[in-house]
């Protein structure tokens, strides 16, 4: 099966980079994509992605809201290589990535190399739990803060099959496993305090040109380019390792 379906922080200088990002990434992709319908947004360019059945998807040129204390941030919000990913809870291959990017942060994280940004783009039309499930960690992350906001994640990726959807039942129980009381979760969760901010997500994804999930951007500097799919980690490793060492970073 295929494998996809604070402040405000001021980067530091970074050196340039031999090879642009987009060459980079190219060279490296091949994945497959839960594709996202409900977009006409006009798009230049394509990119293969599929599992055993491919099919032609247009590749929109990248237009990406800047990172900022509104963000969720693992790592270093200044690293020379920062991985934006739009994300849909419920969606297997982003289950599948999210292992993947763990290990790199795991790699690249604690010396403050890469840094990883989580951004919703829930599919209801799949997957129709997925809009509450980013909600709810909002709620979590407005409580508890960022370190809540990732442990809840964890909990939504790791504690369901990859193809089964989350026991909506249980988001109680992670948010207080992240740290936050369940009372106060209940109640952001009442007031529906996050909907909008949910929905805004999805138009942003959608500007940004993501049409399916996962859909990460790379940014090396001030260049960037779209990462279509659960990429396997060897490929992300790749990819990273030849930007450092474009960059002549050890």
């Amino acid at each position: 099966m295929s494998e996809e379906t604070q402040i405000h922080y001021k980067p530091t200088a970074r050196q340039s980079l031999g090879i642009p990002v987009a060459i980079v990434i190219a060279a490296a992709l091949v994945a497959g994509a839960i594709i996202y319908t409900g977009s006409n947004k006009p798009s230049s360019g394509t990119q293969i992605v599929g599992g055993a059945e491919q099919v032609e998807q247009k590749t929109p040129e990248v237009t990406i809201a800047p990172v900022t204390e509104k963000d969720h941030i693992l790592g270093n919000p200044n690293a020379p290589i920062v991985i934006v990913e739009y994300s849909d809870y419920d969606c297997p291959f982003c289950k599948n990535f999210h292992e993947t990017m763990h290990r790199i942060m795991d790699e690249y994280g604690a010396d403050g190399k890469v840094a990883w940004v989580y951004r919703h783009f829930p599919l209801t039309q799949l997957h129709p739990n997925a809009k509450k499930i980013a909600e709810a960690s909002e709620c979590v992350a407005s409580i508890g803060g960022n370190d809540a906001f990732w442990k809840f994640s964890d909990f939504i990726f790791s504690e369901r099959g990859t193809n089964e959807q989350t026991d909506l039942t249980k988001l109680p129980e992670f948010a207080e496993r992240a740290g936050v009381s369940k009372t106060a979760y209940t109640q952001c969760m009442d007031t529906g305090k996050f909907t909008a901010s949910i929905e805004d997500a999805v138009t942003a994804a959608l500007n940004t040109g993501a049409q399916g999930t996962p859909y990460s951007i790379l940014i090396a500097g001030d260049q960037q380019g779209p990462i279509n799919g659960a990429q396997p980690y060897a490929t992300v490793k790749q990819m990273i390792n030849t930007l450092l060492t474009q960059a002549g970073i050890q």
